[in-house]
């Protein structure tokens, strides 16, 4: 038996939790349910360390084998289904941290770069669209034929007398090299410029009394270097020189078959500034004659011309036509380097 606590001993003013025991020895059946507490009695302390196992005054123990709810400071705890389980929050992984981090300046670096690269190389889309000298150098290959050589040309005011002229499409040569196209020494007047590509066609009047072929040389030059060549041919009459003349395109199998060197009459030669190519085209009979003394086109078109080429119209045939190819092609690069808004 523990000892019990002195008379002497001050009385508790609070009350001590009891672990329910079991039924004393030779006890009735169990007392009804009821609140499993009394009001607490009142005890006397006892000495530190000391248990007492006696049941409370007026406690149900619990039946046996049932659950025991324990008991503390004199509530009973609370479930553990009424609890929530709360997410382990994981430590932060440093090296994602540092992971993001090296993505960021590796972007930041990029943008630099293209940023940087598209300044020093002044490239940029604004300036490819907005430059014609870019948008005609390669409108041999993506403008579509008909545009660039249309079936049908309208000369209004166009031939001798301010009459108008019509003409019809023959056929187009495939795009080439100038070396296929043109002869020795206008290749080597040319080659200042460099040649990137030389595209042609054979047009006839209405009536079929004429042929006239038209090219375009789409050269390698820059704004400097199609004006220097246009001031060296405008100071040294070089579109008045007969060995410069532009050469015929004559496929078989058409009406145009007999139209060859020796029957050049009249041409031109011009070198445009606003865009890199050289325009040139060259008319003659369309019966095959033979032309001993060609005419340049603005001999041709000079007023009392009494010659049979000026007679004929052939400069006029060759200017017209020459004329309406450029504007087109003009027409077309405008609307490519046109800036939207």
């Amino acid at each position: 038996m523990p000892p019990r606590a002195s008379a002497s001993a001050p009385p508790s003013t609070s009350p001590t939790p009891m672990r329910p025991g079991p039924p004393p020895a030779g006890s009735a059946s169990p007392t009804p349910p009821g609140p499993p507490f009394g009001p607490p009695p009142v005890t006397r302390r006892r000495p530190v360390g000391a248990v007492d196992l006696t049941p409370a005054p007026g406690a149900v123990p619990p039946p046996p084998g049932g659950y025991r709810t324990p008991v503390r400071y004199g509530y009973p705890e609370t479930p553990a289904e009424t609890t929530t389980r709360l997410r382990p929050v994981r430590p932060r992984q440093r090296w994602r941290t540092a992971a993001a981090a090296a993505c960021v300046v590796l972007g930041l670096g990029l943008i630099g770069g293209a940023v940087t690269g598209a300044w020093l190389t002044g490239d940029s889309s604004a300036e490819t669209t907005g430059n014609p000298y870019t948008a005609a150098r390669g409108a041999w290959h993506s403008v579509p034929v008909d545009t660039l050589f249309p079936r049908a040309l309208q000369g209004k005011g166009a031939g001798p007398g301010g009459t108008h002229r019509t003409w019809t499409r023959i056929a187009v040569a495939a795009d080439s090299t100038c070396e296929d196209g043109l002869d020795p020494l206008l290749l080597t007047t040319l080659r200042a410029v460099g040649c990137e590509r030389l595209v042609r066609a054979t047009y006839t009047d209405a009536t079929r009394s004429a042929f006239t072929t038209v090219g375009l040389v789409f050269t390698e030059a820059d704004a400097p270097g199609m004006r220097a060549l246009h001031t060296r041919f405008t100071e040294q009459k070089l579109g008045e020189r007969k060995d410069l003349m532009p050469r015929t395109y004559a496929p078989d199998g058409t009406s145009a078959a007999s139209f060859g060197d020796g029957q050049r009459a009249s041409w031109t030669v011009d070198p445009l500034t606003e865009i890199p190519v050289v325009v040139l085209a060259v008319s003659g009979f369309a019966d095959g004659r033979t032309v001993a003394d060609p005419q340049p086109a603005p001999a041709a078109m000079a007023p009392g011309s009494t010659t049979d080429i000026a007679q004929a119209g052939l400069g006029h045939e060759a200017k017209g036509i020459a004329d309406r190819v450029e504007r087109g092609l003009r027409t077309h690069v405008a609307e490519l380097t046109e800036q939207p808004g």
